[in-house]
């Protein structure tokens, strides 16, 4: 991912900006509370025909929840290494926190990423956005087609990510496996695609870009709208 020289006033200044938008994931963290799964805004089978209601329940209740279940549990675990000094304990502890933790934020982002047809999933960015788009890249379709190329060439699994840095300029970026996108390149995420096979292999199989190019038709740009608001809020 392409990474940023930003001053630290500039770095403090983003994250305290974002930190609204991406609180309900991260809220848990802070009081050593138990993290839990988010519930949806749509049913599972409200997606269809783009993504099948039976890899959204699996990907939701099973892969999303494990997410949860193994975080918590390093987390109990990395309190634990503190307690007794355990070094290479609170080391295993972060890594499995990275994981884990990536792949609870960044689903609980993409979940409100999508939306259905009938809940204005796939309707076009306006204000903003929308400007700050034509600006960076020409056009809503040529962003799309720039993004879709570059996840669909994610090696093995990981995420494609529209993102904007600490001045709220645009840009693209992919990330392995769960790494979340702030936390490795500074970048604020907007939208997010998920290209774990989880995603998407029971309905489209190893077909990955047809999986990545329908998958606009549920953009919810109203969301990535809010979360460009409270990044660039000042």
């Amino acid at each position: 991912p392409t990474l940023f020289n930003v001053g630290s006033n500039k770095k403090t200044e983003m994250f305290s900006r974002t930190a609204a938008a991406l609180r309900r994931p991260l809220r848990a963290l802070a009081s050593r509370s138990k993290f839990t799964l988010p519930d949806l805004k749509y049913g599972y089978g409200e997606l269809e025909p783009v993504i099948s209601g039976e890899i959204m329940e699996l990907h939701h209740s099973k892969h999303h929840n494990t997410y949860v279940t193994n975080l918590n549990v390093a987390m109990e675990k990395l309190g634990d290494a503190q307690a007794k000094g355990d070094v290479t304990g609170v080391i295993a502890a972060q890594a499995a926190i990275k994981f884990n933790g990536g792949g609870h934020l960044n689903h609980s982002i993409f979940w409100e990423n999508l939306a259905p047809p009938s809940k204005g999933g796939g309707a076009p960015p306006t204000g903003p956005l929308a400007a700050a788009i034509d600006a960076k890249f020409g056009s809503l379709d040529a962003m799309k087609e720039k993004l879709t190329a570059m996840t669909v060439a994610v090696q093995g699994s990981g995420w494609g990510w529209l993102g904007c840095d600490a001045d709220g300029a645009l840009s693209l970026a992919t990330c392995a496996n769960q790494d979340p996108l702030l936390a490795t390149t500074g970048l604020v995420p907007l939208f997010g695609i998920d290209v774990w096979e989880h995603a998407y292999y029971l309905q489209y199989r190893n077909v990955r870009p047809d999986y990545v190019k329908a998958i606009w038709g549920l953009a919810n740009w109203t969301d990535v709208s809010e979360r460009y608001a409270a990044a660039t809020a000042k």
